[in-house]
């Protein structure tokens, strides 16, 4: 066995001296719990007037079922497939915001009516783009019937023929800025038969949706691309959970996530790769479908994951009979010699019990009370 570096053996020291950590699932070094335990147990010889004089209790190992909870909090979120900022299509002025904040809308409707002079601009060089692209057609029918009758030379025709092509796209172009100005396509058929310019921007809802913000106000100018509302659909929702790094590797046989403060049942979709560095924390995303509860983005809440077994082996122990200690969870077994560390998978947690996975048995023993002194042993057998 490789020896502790130095930092580790003085950190664990100040640990002990200073009184360390409550016994349990607390870790002797702060560090985080890694999914998978390492392959081999370790004897800690301890004779029995050591056990009592450090306190040490025991208690039995119960078999599971292969069923537990992780309890975990949340915050509701809107999946980012589901979200739509709508801007302003074109600079001017917002003469009027047709919805209000948690108002539902569906796709098509007004949303707010602009007043843009950039607009009448567009508008003037698409009919202007019109107006060429009519000439041009025009020009190039006179010359095919005049080539015809051989009147003119087959160069004229070939540079009339680029000139009309040449408009045509023009014309096209400008129609593609006239539909990114907000105008429809039957707005810009319109436009182009009647030939009337206006100045006046419906903007409308591209989703259905419920309103989450309005970010303009009636009477503002705003430039091109400024936001105006937030629209959002929220059928399904997630829910963004924060799972402790310890519990990593019991998400893998999450069965469903169930949120108890409004009686809704969902699935775990995504598992995060990352971990926050501040809370040690993991994000898991579940997926729910609300329907007429009162699901809202930006809830905070808390939720519960049914962990199912995953075709190991599942025990109940005490909560405080698990140990976190160099990224591993252990449990202390009783033997004849003393007592043997052994290395668990920390499937489920609650304030009295926990779930794990090992090589345990039913009748065994391990300890419940006075871990300190275990863990200082483990530590010191490790850096032998």
């Amino acid at each position: 066995m490789s020896s502790l570096p130095m930092w580790r053996k003085l950190l664990l020291t100040l640990f002990f001296v200073a009184g360390g950590a409550p016994s349990g699932s607390l870790s002797a070094l702060g560090a985080p719990q890694a999914a998978a335990p390492p392959v081999r147990d370790i004897l800690l010889s301890l004779s029995e007037e050591q056990i009592r004089a450090a306190g040490i209790e025991t208690q039995p190992v119960e078999a599971e079922t292969g069923a537990g909870e992780i309890v975990v909090p949340g915050v509701v979120a809107v999946p980012p497939q589901q979200l739509r900022v709508v801007a302003a299509p074109a600079a001017g002025l917002v003469e009027t915001l047709l919805v209000a904040p948690d108002e539902d809308v569906k796709e098509g409707d007004p949303i707010a009516t602009l007043r843009s002079s950039e607009l009448v601009e567009a508008q003037r060089a698409f009919l202007h783009a019109v107006s060429d692209a009519d000439l041009a057609n025009e020009k190039l029918r006179r010359d095919e019937q005049l080539f015809k009758e051989r009147i003119i030379a087959e160069r004229r025709l070939i540079i009339t023929r680029a000139e009309a092509v040449q408009a045509r796209g023009t014309l096209e172009e400008r129609g593609q800025i006239l539909t990114l100005s907000g105008m429809s396509e039957a707005d810009v058929a319109q436009l182009r038969k009647d030939r009337k310019l206006a100045s006046a921007l419906l903007v409308r809802a591209p989703i259905s949706g419920t309103i989450l913000q309005r970010h303009g106000t009636t009477g503002e100018r705003v430039q091109a691309s400024a936001p105006l509302v937030t629209i959002a659909r929220l059928d399904p929702i997630w829910v963004n959970l924060q799972a402790p790094l310890s519990r990593v590797a019991a998400l893998e046989n999450v069965d469903r996530v169930y949120l108890p403060s409004v009686d809704l049942v969902g699935r775990l979709i995504r598992i995060g790769h990352t971990v926050d560095q501040a809370t040690q924390s993991v994000t898991a995303v579940a997926e729910f479908r609300p329907g007429k509860s009162s699901l809202r983005p930006g809830q905070a809440l808390q939720a519960i994951l049914r962990v199912k077994g995953a075709g190991a082996s599942q025990w109940r122990v005490p909560a405080d009979a698990v140990a976190s200690h160099l990224n591993h969870s252990w449990v202390f077994v009783r033997s004849s010699q003393g007592f043997r560390a052994m290395p668990v998978t920390l499937v489920s947690e609650t304030p009295q019990f926990a779930s794990v996975q090992g090589e345990l048995a039913v009748g065994q023993r391990v300890a419940v009370h006075g871990l300190l002194t275990l863990l200082a042993e483990l530590a010191k057998t490790e850096s032998q």
